[in-house]
């Protein structure tokens, strides 16, 4: 039903503004608007995008939660969608969702609303009763039988380790456990 209403009054409302506001200053002064809000709207647009991008890689990176930045994101891409579509009212909408303060609220707005009764990770039904490996309650993994053993082969690139150097940081040395 609210779909159904927002595809009802979107475009009444942007036909009586254009109406209001082409009569107020005129028709090209009108379509200048518009256009001039599109391509401001497009900069704005990547330019936090890209923030947003950092941030979900931060989130990644740091094993963080990556729902804020990832609802960021997409609140984004819709306000990209909206300040495209010719329009005051979009464009009001569009460039509201890109200043982060608002899309912070409604993150919480939405975020209240929504309650996520399961999670599963992975999607392979054939894999479901088996143990993940990842026990979260200790930060730990377990190893729980021979679906958990994974064969491979390596080659090692670049100039030879020195034996005596410290771990590189990626992996643990034998020293640190």
């Amino acid at each position: 039903m609210y779909l159904f209403l927002a595809f009802l009054l979107v475009p009444i409302i942007e036909i009586a503004l254009f109406i209001q506001v082409g009569g107020l200053i005129g028709l090209w002064p009108t379509l200048a608007i518009v256009v001039l809000t599109a391509v401001l709207g497009t900069w704005l647009v990547r330019t936090q995008g890209r923030m947003a991008m950092g941030q979900l890689q931060q989130a990644f990176s740091t094993l963080d939660d990556p729902t804020e930045p990832l609802a960021h994101g997409a609140m984004i891409l819709f306000s990209g969608a909206l300040l495209l579509t010719p329009g005051f009212f979009t464009d009001a909408v569009g460039f509201a969702l890109l200043v982060p303060g608002v899309r912070v609220a409604v993150f919480r707005y939405l975020r209240s609303k929504v309650t996520v009764s399961s999670f599963q990770m992975g999607g392979d039904p054939r894999f479901q009763n088996m143990h993940s490996g990842f026990d979260p309650r200790h930060g730990a993994h377990h190893h729980s039988g021979p679906g958990d053993v994974i064969d491979g082969e390596f080659e090692e690139v670049g100039k030879p380790r020195d034996p005596n150097a410290p771990p590189s940081g990626w992996v643990e040395g034998p020293d640190r456990h």
